[in-house]
C-alpha cells in the first residue's frame, strides 16, 4: 500500500475479534490505522461518520462493525437494518466524498444453503433470515461507494470474541466428557487473523466488486468440533445430532460453503486449511 503513509486505514468494529485481527495486522506492515468501536463512533449518525472521514482522509475503511447476534436478529430487525445496512450507506457516502475504498464485511448468510457445491460470488442471493437480509441490504448500500469491495466469509473465530472455539472449550475445561453437536450444517470455519491477512492483501491490490474469503477445506460443527476436541488432546466424546435437535429463532443454512477461486486469483494463493487456523488461534489463545 505505497500510499498508506499519507492514507491511513480506517476499522470500525475495533474491538471485535475481526477489527482487533485487522488492526494487529495492519500495526504488523507498518500501515498507519485508526479504529473505532460504538464507544467512539456511532455508525448509524451518518454526521459523526462523515466528520471522521473527512478528517482521516483515508485510502479505506474496512467495516466490521455489525449486529451479528443471529437469533436477535429476527426479534430486532430494525436495528439489525441500521447498523447492518443504513450505517453502510454513511461510510459509502463518506468515501465517495475523500476517494476513499469501502471495505464491507458480509456473510454467506446472503445465501439459502441449499446448493450442493461452493457458492461462487454471481450464485443466487436469498437470505433465509433477518441477519441475512440486512447484510444484503448492508452489500447494496456498500455498492454505492464508488469504490467498494465486498469481503463474503463465514463461521468466523478470533482472539477477543465470542464464538464456537471457545464455547466447546469452555464446555471441556467445565469437565463436560459428553458434547452433542450439530452435524447436517456445513461450511468453511475462519481464523480471523487468516481473514485480516486477505483483506488486506486484496486492499494493496487494489480489488474491488464481490469475494469470497474462507479458510480452505469445508466440514460440519461436528466436524469442526471434533478437531477442537483432537487439538487440544482432551477425551470427550462428540456425538453428532441434526439441526432439528436444536431448534433456534433464526434459520441456519445446511450447506454455507464459499468457492474462493477468484481470492486465489487476485492474490495468488488461498487461505490455509481451517484446521491449520485452528491449530494457530489454539496456541496462541493459550498464551493469554
Amino acid at each position: 500500500m505505497e500510499s498508506a503513509v499519507q492514507h491511513p486505514l480506517l476499522v470500525t468494529g475495533s474491538y471485535g475479534q475481526l477489527g482487533r485481527a485487522v488492526l494487529a495486522e495492519a500495526a504488523s506492515r507498518g500501515i498507519p490505522a485508526e479504529g473505532r468501536d460504538l464507544d467512539t463512533l456511532d455508525i448509524t449518525d451518518r454526521g459523526a461518520v462523515a466528520s471522521w472521514v473527512d478528517a482521516a482522509r483515508p485510502r479505506a475503511i474496512v467495516n466490521c462493525a455489525a449486529f451479528t447476534a443471529v437469533d436477535d436478529c429476527e426479534e430486532h430487525e430494525a436495528t439489525a437494518r441500521a447498523v447492518n445496512s443504513t450505517a453502510v450507506g454513511h461510510l459509502a457516502d463518506a468515501c465517495n466524498i475523500t476517494g476513499s475504498t469501502l471495505i464491507q464485511i458480509s456473510t454467506d448468510y446472503v445465501f439459502d444453503g441449499t446448493a450442493n457445491r461452493p457458492y461462487r460470488e454471481d450464485d443466487p442471493v436469498a437470505p433465509a433470515g433477518a441477519y441475512g437480509r440486512t447484510k444484503l441490504l448492508g452489500e447494496e448500500s456498500a455498492r454505492t461507494a464508488d469504490h467498494h469491495l465486498i469481503i463474503r466469509t463465514a463461521w468466523l473465530y478470533g482472539l477477543g470474541g465470542h464464538h464456537f472455539v471457545g464455547a466447546i472449550r469452555g464446555q471441556i475445561e467445565g469437565g463436560n466428557t459428553r458434547l452433542r453437536v450439530v452435524a447436517d450444517q456445513h461450511g468453511s470455519p475462519t481464523f480471523c487473523d487468516d481473514l485480516a491477512t486477505a483483506v488486506l492483501d486484496l486492499a494493496a491490490a487494489e480489488v474491488e466488486g464481490v469475494i469470497h474469503a474462507v479458510n480452505t477445506g469445508i466440514t460440519s460443527w461436528h466436524g469442526f468440533a471434533a478437531e477442537i476436541v483432537r487439538q487440544l488432546g482432551a477425551e470427550v466424546e462428540v456425538v453428532p445430532v441434526s439441526t432439528d435437535e436444536f431448534p433456534r429463532p433464526a434459520p441456519r443454512p445446511a450447506y454455507s460453503a464459499l468457492d474462493t477461486t477468484r481470492l486465489e486469483q487476485m492474490i495468488g494463493r488461498g487461505m490455509p486449511p481451517w484446521q491449520a487456523g485452528l491449530e494457530r488461534y489454539l496456541e496462541a489463545s493459550c498464551a493469554f
